[in-house]
């Protein structure tokens, strides 16, 4: 009886020991992916106060439809002119073509931010990306190519959580500054702009353009993928004439 008594209390020690390990590992392992994948507004800003200036932001575009300036269009402008006056940035890329209006993304934004006081010479633009992960991939080549070498990629939470995956997925040397709303300048009243200057004549909306499938790879960042591979085949031949010309 004492044999069983004192087996019993080792198998508890043993099971109770086991729920124990598994309660940290699953704790431990929510940290992780909390770390992983979310971008926590509070913690990146708190972070960037000990990297700023940034050279850049990269700021993604959202589709303006002729008229008022939407909720969404007009937070990420609002962000990158508080992150410019504060000195969290020294210059913009706002990013986006005409995806799903006729406006192109990045150049609305341009004329609202040159509006809210921003230096023309401070903004730049790409109107390539049609996707996030082309917002986030070809604004960071431009950045590079423009001589930048800190960046951050400013924008909505959930957005920039999504594209954590992709910062790592590409190997991107970039921060994240998510929108902080109670950071946003409340006093700030975007008036209508000159929308004919950024319009596209030739314009087809995406969905017209590519089937759901097709529109889905390329948030998924399938055209990265293949402009990656472009680029590193490029490398290796301008490599392979450099050391042709060595010998």
């Amino acid at each position: 009886m004492g044999k069983l008594l004192k087996y019993m209390h080792t198998m508890k020690q043993i099971i109770l020991s086991v729920i124990f390990l598994c309660s940290l590992l699953f704790l431990t392992g929510c940290n992780a992916y909390y770390n992983l994948f979310y971008a926590d507004p509070k913690k990146c800003f708190e972070e960037s106060n000990l990297k700023k200036p940034y050279d850049v932001i990269i700021v993604p575009g959202f589709p303006h439809d002729s008229g008022k300036v939407n909720t969404v269009l007009a937070d990420r402008i609002k962000w990158a002119y508080f992150l410019y006056k504060n000195n969290y940035a020294k210059n913009i890329i706002f990013s986006g073509g005409a995806v799903h209006s006729p406006y192109l993304e990045a150049e609305v934004m341009r004329l609202f931010a040159i509006q809210l006081g921003i230096k023309k010479e401070n903004i730049f633009t790409e109107i390539k990306a049609e996707h996030t992960t082309e917002n986030l991939y070809y604004s960071h080549v431009m950045a590079k190519e423009l001589g930048f070498k800190t960046i951050a990629f400013a924008t909505h939470c959930a957005q920039a959580s999504f594209m954590k995956q992709f910062k790592r997925k590409f190997k991107l040397d970039l921060d994240f500054l998510p929108i902080i709303d109670t950071l946003l300048p409340i006093n700030i009243n975007l008036k209508p702009i000159d929308e004919t200057s950024v319009f596209k004549p030739d314009f087809i909306a995406l969905n017209k353009r590519e089937s759901k499938l097709k529109s889905l790879r390329g948030t998924q960042g399938h055209r990265v993928k293949i402009e990656i591979r472009k680029a590193r085949k490029l490398k290796r031949q301008q490599n392979k004439l450099k050391s042709n010309d060595v010998k």
